[in-house]
C-alpha cells in the first residue's frame, strides 16, 4: 500500500497540485490521467523520490519495493538475456524462463536474446529496461507511456500481462483503450486537484463533466439566491417587525460560499482543411517492392487501390516496414520496382515524427504556420496557434525552445492550414495526451478526404479503419475489412490466447456503474422534487414582496396627499385619506405576516432537501 497526504507540488510559474490525498490499496491498478504538463510524470518522480514535494508526505510499508522504468540506458551485461536476468529478485536468479517469456512477449526473438544490448535501437533498449522492471515484480510498478516504444503485438501482449499483475500499478498512457483494459481505478489531475475513482476513463471523464455542470448550475443558482437575499435585506432592513427575518437572511448570506466561475481549460480543438476531390480513385500501387539492403526485402510486390474517403490503417510490428510504406505512398521514397500513381487533383498532407527536424529553430510557432501555405495570413495563423494550445505569447516562442511534444503539435498545426484530400499520418498520437487524442480522432472522423495512417492505437483502429495493410509473418497483405473483423478472422497469428480483455473490462465497468448510476438518479429525483416543492413558495414570496413594495408606494402617496390636504385645511379630504391610509396599513400588515410565514416554510423545505442530498452524497 501507498499513502499520500496533503501533497503540494509546483514550480515557479505553475502549481501542479495541492492538498492531494489518496491511497493505493493492495492489487489496485491505477490509470493516471491529466493533460500534458499538469504533473503526471512529476507525481511518479515524487513517489520514487527523484523529486521532493513542497509539502505533504508519501509513505509506504517497510521493505515495500517500487519499480520504475527509466529512459536512461545503462547496461553492463554482454547479452540481452543476461541483462534481463539482473532484474530478477535474488532468490529467483536461476528462473531464466521468466525473463525469456517477457522478452519474447515484448518482441525479442531467441537470437535477439543472445545479442549485445548496444546493438539495438533506443526503443528496444527501453523495452529491455521494461523487462527488468517486470521480472522484478515490485510491490508497486510505475509505467510512464510504455506503449510509445512498443508495436501493436507487444502492446496487446503487455496488456494481457498487466491485467494479471498481482501487485499495485500506476500507469500513464495516451492510449485510452489500453488503459481501460488494464486498470481497476482512474486517478486524475484536474484543476490542481487529484481525484481517484473506481472504473475506467469514460466513467472518470463523465463524472468530471457532470460535477462541473452541477458546480456551474449551483454557482448560478446561488448567485441568484444571494442577489435575492441582498435585495430582501436592503428592502426590509428598516422594518422593525421584520428584524428577525432580516437577521436570518443576513446569517444565511454569511453562510453562502461564493463560488468562482471555473476557468476554461485549453484543449486541442481543430479540423483539417479539406480540398474537394471528384475522382473515383485516389491512389494506386502496383507491384511495389523496396529494400534498404539486399538482405532484407521490406516490401515485395505490394498492390492496393485507395478510394475517396477511405480510412486505411497500416499495422504490424516495429521494424517491418510500416513507415517505409507510408513514405512510398507519399512519394517521399521511390520504389525499386513497381509504380505508385496519385490521381490528378490529389493534394497530400503528410505527418511524420522525423519531420520535426525540418522545423526551423529560429522561427516562431506563428511564423512556421504562416510559411505552411501561401493563403495563410497572420490572423489565421494565430487562430490555429490557439487551437493547438499556443495561445497569446506562446505563439511567439521559437521552435528551438520547444519540447518534442510541442514540436509535434506545430507539425499538426502546419498540416491543418494546408488544404488536402489525402492525409498520410505516421503515429500522430505519440506526443498527445488523452484529451488531445480524442480531439484528433474527432477531426479525422469529420475530414472529408482520405486517410492513410500508421498507428498502434487500437481506439483509432476500432473507431476509423475501413481496411488494413497488415505486416505479419514476414509479409504484407491488404485486409478487406475493419479491425474487429480482422481480429475475428484470426488476427495476430502469433498470439497464443484470445483477446478478451476488452469484454472483461466492459463487464467490470458496467458492474461498477450501477451504484453511481443509481446515485445520480436519486440525486436528480431529489432536485426535481425540491424544485416542484419550493417553486410555488418562491413564486408566492416574490409576489408578496412586490405587493408590499406597491403598498408602501401607495402609503407614501397617501401621506403626501394628507400633508397637502392639511395645508389646505380640507377636513373631508383628510378624513377620507385617513381611512384609505388605515386600510393600506392593514393590508400591508397582512402581507408582512404571510411573507414571514411563507419564508419560514421555504427555509424549512430547502433545509430538508439539502439534508437529503447530503445523505445521498455520502452513500
Amino acid at each position: 500500500m501507498l499513502f499520500v497526504e496533503n501533497l503540494i507540488k509546483g514550480f515557479v510559474t505553475q502549481l501542479l497540485f495541492e492538498d492531494a490525498n489518496f491511497t493505493i490499496a493492495p492489487k489496485e491498478r491505477i490509470g493516471l490521467v491529466g493533460r500534458n504538463g499538469h504533473g503526471k510524470t512529476t507525481l511518479l518522480h515524487l513517489i520514487v523520490g527523484e523529486e521532493q514535494p513542497d509539502s505533504g508526505s508519501i509513505t509506504y510499508p517497510k521493505n515495500y519495493r517500487i519499480g520504475y522504468v527509466r529512459q536512461h540506458i545503462e547496461f553492463t551485461e554482454d547479452t540481452v538475456l543476461k541483462e534481463g536476468i539482473k532484474g530478477l529478485p535474488p532468490a529467483e536468479q536461476d528462473q531464466h524462463w521468466k525473463v525469456e517469456k517477457i522478452l519474447a512477449g515484448l518482441g525479442f526473438s531467441d537470437s535477439d536474446m543472445q545479442r549485445h544490448p548496444a546493438e539495438f535501437s533506443g526503443g528496444f533498449q527501453v523495452r529491455l529496461n521494461l523487462v527488468k522492471a517486470l521480472v522484478a515484480e515490485p510491490d508497486l510498478l510505475l509505467l510512464d507511456e510504455p506503449t510509445n516504444y512498443l508495436d501493436i503485438a507487444s502492446i496487446r501482449w503487455i496488456e494481457r500481462f498487466l491485467i494479471n499483475w498481482p501487485h499495485e500499478l500506476i500507469l500513464i498512457t495516451h492510449d485510452r483503450s489500453f488503459m481501460d483494459a488494464v486498470v481497476t481505478h482512474i486517478m486524475g489531475i484536474h484543476r490542481q486537484k487529484i481525484r481517484k475513482i473506481s472504473g475506467n476513463t469514460t466513467k472518470y471523464y463523465s463524472q468530471i463533466a457532470q460535477d462541473e455542470e452541477i458546480y456551474e448550475k449551483t454557482r448560478i443558482n446561488e448567485g441568484r439566491r444571494r442577489k435575492e437575499i441582498e435585495q430582501f435585506i436592503t428592502r426590509f432592513r428598516a422594518k422593525a417587525r421584520l428584524a428577525n427575518l432580516v437577521q436570518s437572511r443576513v446569517k444565511t448570506l454569511q453562510k453562502l460560499e461564493k463560488k468562482e466561475k471555473l476557468k476554461t481549460i485549453e484543449t486541442l480543438d481543430f479540423s483539417f482543411r479539406s480540398e474537394p476531390f471528384s475522382g473515383k480513385r485516389v491512389l494506386a500501387a502496383q507491384n511495389v517492392s523496396f529494400s534498404y539492403d539486399v538482405k532484407t526485402q521490406l516490401i515485395n510486390g505490394f498492390n492496393i487501390t485507395i478510394r475517396p474517403r477511405e480510412r486505411i490503417f497500416i499495422i504490424g510490428k516495429n521494424g517491418k516496414g510500416k513507415t517505409t510504406l507510408l513514405k512510398l505512398l507519399a512519394q517521399g521514397l521511390t520504389p525499386q520496382s513497381g509504380d505508385i500513381n496519385l490521381s490528378p487533383g490529389v493534394q497530400k498532407g503528410l505527418f511524420e515524427q522525423t519531420n520535426i527536424n525540418r522545423l526551423m529553430d529560429s522561427c516562431s510557432v506563428e511564423e512556421e504556420i504562416i510559411l505552411s501555405h501561401p493563403d495563410v495570413d497572420r490572423q489565421q495563423a494565430r487562430n490555429i496557434c490557439g487551437a493547438m494550445m499556443f495561445s497569446g505569447d506562446d505563439a511567439l516562442k521559437k521552435i528551438g525552445v520547444l519540447s518534442g511534444g510541442e514540436k509535434s503539435r506545430v507539425l499538426l498545426a502546419k498540416l491543418l492550414v494546408t488544404p488536402a484530400n489525402l492525409l498520410l499520418l505516421d503515429e500522430p498520437t505519440h506526443h498527445l495526451d488523452m484529451e488531445s487524442c480524442d480531439a484528433l480522432l474527432a477531426a479525422l472522423v469529420d475530414f472529408a478526404g482520405t486517410v492513410v495512417m500508421v498507428t498502434h492505437n487500437e481506439m483509432f483502429l476500432n473507431a476509423l479503419a475501413d481496411r488494413l495493410i497488415v505486416f505479419q509473418n514476414n509479409g504484407i497483405e491488404v485486409f478487406e475489412g475493419n479491425y474487429a473483423e480482422f481480429l475475428e478472422s484470426g488476427g495476430w497469428q502469433d498470439e497464443k490466447t484470445g483477446y478478451k480483455s476488452d469484454i472483461a473490462n466492459d463487464a467490470k465497468a458496467d458492474a461498477s456503474k450501477l451504484t453511481k448510476k443509481e446515485k445520480r438518479r436519486l440525486r436528480s429525483e431529489i432536485i426535481a422534487e425540491r424544485s416542484r416543492a419550493v417553486k410555488k413558495l418562491e413564486t408566492r414570496i416574490t409576489a408578496l414582496e412586490n405587493e408590499i413594495a406597491a403598498g408602501e408606494q401607495q402609503l407614501n402617496g397617501l401621506n403626501a396627499e394628507i400633508l397637502e390636504a392639511s395645508r389646505l385645511q380640507d377636513g373631508p379630504r383628510i378624513e377620507a385619506l385617513s381611512k384609505s391610509l388605515h386600510a393600506a396599513n392593514s393590508a400591508i400588515d397582512k402581507l408582512y405576516a404571510e411573507l414571514e410565514k411563507q419564508s419560514a416554510s421555504y427555509d424549512e423545505q430547502r433545509a430538508a432537501f439539502d439534508e437529503r442530498l447530503g445523505k445521498v452524497e455520502k452513500m
